[in-house]
Formats: C-alpha cells, structure tokens, sequence
C-alpha cells in the first residue's frame, strides 16, 4: 500500500508541504502561491550592512540587532556564525532546525522556535517545504552549526509576505538557524535485535531495506494491538502531537503480503503521531516509545483501517509494522 498522506505539518514558516507516504490518508494537499514565487538569487557568505548578535550561542535564542538607518543590500546572505563538527546536510536529508527571526524592514521580533509554545522545524533540506532562507541555506553545512540568513522577499516569503507572521510584501527577514540534527532519508537503526514471542511475527533485518516479516503458522490473528520492542532506543521519549521521522515495512497477517515500506517511497518518511494523521494503531502503539527504537506492532482491523479495503489491503484485515524512530519533533 502507498497512500499520500498529505500530512499538513502546522509549522509557520511553511510554504509548500510535501506529500508523505504513512498508514492514512489524509487527501491532498495544494501548495500555496508560493510555487510562483520569483527566482530566489544564489546565497553568499558575506553582504553589507549585516545584521549583529549577541545572546546565547547555539540552541539559545540570539538577538539581532538590525543596522540602524541602514537597508538591506537585497543580497541573500548565508553566513556561519559558528561551525559545527557533525555529519554534513545534503539535500533530501531530514534536517531538524531552532531558529529566531526578526523583521530587517519593521525590525519586529518575529516567533523563535525558542518561545514558550515553540518547536523546531523538522523538514527535507531542498525539497521545498520551506521558505528557502530555511529550504536552501542548510545544505552543505554542518550539524551543530550556527547559520545567519540575510532573506530578501524571494528568499524569505516571496511577494506576498506572510499575514500569517505579520510580514509584509518587500520585506527582508533575518534568520538566525541552529541545525540540531540531520538524517540522511536511508537511515536506519542497527544493533541487535530482541525475539518477540513465538506467537508473535519474526523479523529479519535487511539493513537498507524492508524487514522480512515471517507470520507464526497456524496462529490465529490478535484482536487486540500487540507491540514488541525489537531495539531499545535511548533517546527521547514520543509525545502524542510530535512530528516523527520513520523507516517502516508493512505486511498483511493474512498472507504475509508486503503493502507498504518506506524504503519503496525514497526511504525515511514524516507522520504526526497522537492526533489521528495515521491509523490507531500507530497512535497507540507509538507514542510513549524512545527514538531510537525499532517497534513491531500487529495492529486488528479495528485500529487499522477497520471494513474498508485501501489498495491492496482488503477490508477487516490484520496488520504487520515493523518501524524505525529515527527522530521526534
């Protein structure tokens, strides 16, 4: 099973939100006028005037101060505050980004991820997601790295600002980026795995792609959900609302029939968890792991997708997940 998931990332600095693939459908989704948006100039190292900061360094919020009097060179600037010693982005990685903002034209303070209600953005580096001062300036730099973005309207929210943030058509925006963390979309966990119950299915690992899930002959499907903890993560623990970043296979009880991996739609994929953006089953059975776990579940047609067929998944059928979290945000 493939299904777009148009999964509507609630993240204000979005532009264009890329169609995932996950265990439901949500319906698709159009991207805004920013598609049209005018060519955004290459970024450079260094423009004059420049915003300053000061503050805390990296993963605390900065404070930019605007030149006073001063207007923006129209540059795309990309300068490295400081540089961080962990694996490069490259584009198509799921990059995970803190970041403060403030308005070069009203010198307005616009919301940091750093506030009291805020959170990172986690996103695929060059895919489009984002605005491009966020899209484009994290590629080729390091995780752990301090990033200052000099946004003209192009870069920042095209010509029709944002009425969201209070952004006006025209203005320059100043981003101050940390990157957090960085994956590459053929992540994947390693280590050696526990044995589920013999009533339960057994998994091999394939390293770079679907697991082999074997269903126990002769065993009758589970009418409640089961789960398994395959590897122990040690990372942080999932909230219901985060955002999550997965490798997954998926297989029918019934047959042991593959409908649906991750590795078949370009690798590691974004869902929301806890808030109905996927099945159940996922919800029940997810929220409350580590990242950093490996996860079987078996999840009955009444937490999948209950007497509705979805592609090559027939109506009331039992389903196998195996699942990788890479990532909660």
């Amino acid at each position: 099973m493939r299904r777009t998931a148009g999964l509507l990332l609630t993240l204000p600095l979005l532009l264009a939100v890329a169609c995932s693939s996950s265990p439901k459908a949500a319906g698709p989704v159009t991207p805004s006028a920013a598609s049209a948006a005018p060519t955004v100039p290459a970024p450079v190292g260094e423009a004059s005037p420049m915003p300053t900061l000061s503050g805390g360094g990296f993963g605390s919020k900065a404070t930019i101060t605007i030149p006073e009097g001063q207007q923006p060179g129209g540059q795309f600037v990309v300068n490295t505050v400081s540089e961080g010693d962990r694996a490069t982005v490259n584009k198509g990685d799921w990059v995970t980004v803190n970041y403060t903002a403030r308005d070069w034209t009203t010198a307005k303070d616009l919301p940091s991820s750093y506030d009291a209600n805020g959170k990172p953005q986690l996103y695929q580096a060059g895919s489009g997601q984002l605005v491009p001062a966020l899209d484009q300036s994290v590629i080729g730099k390091k995780v752990g790295s301090r990033l200052l973005v000099v946004a003209p309207p192009a870069a920042a929210f095209g010509e029709q600002g944002s009425t969201q943030l209070g952004v006006n058509k025209g203005d320059t925006v100043v981003f101050v980026l940390d990157i957090m963390e960085s994956l590459p979309p053929d992540s994947t966990l390693t280590g050696a795995m526990a044995e589920p119950a013999a009533t339960m299915p057994q998994v091999k690992d394939n390293g770079k792609a679907p697991a082999t899930i074997t269903i126990p002959t002769g065993q009758a499907a589970p009418t409640d959900l089961q789960q398994a903890v395959l590897i122990k993560g040690e990372g942080k623990q999932v909230k219901s609302g985060q955002t999550l970043v997965v490798q997954y296979t998926g297989v029918l009880w019934a047959n042991g029939q593959q409908f649906d991996a991750s590795w078949t739609h370009g690798g590691a994929q974004a869902v929301q968890i806890g808030t109905g953006s996927v099945i159940e089953g996922w919800d029940k059975g997810l929220v409350g792991q580590n990242v950093g776990s490996r996860v079987l579940l078996v999840v009955p047609p009444a937490l999948g997708y209950q007497d509705k067929a979805q592609g090559s998944v027939p109506a009331n059928s039992t389903l196998v997940f195996v699942i990788d979290i890479l990532e909660a945000v």
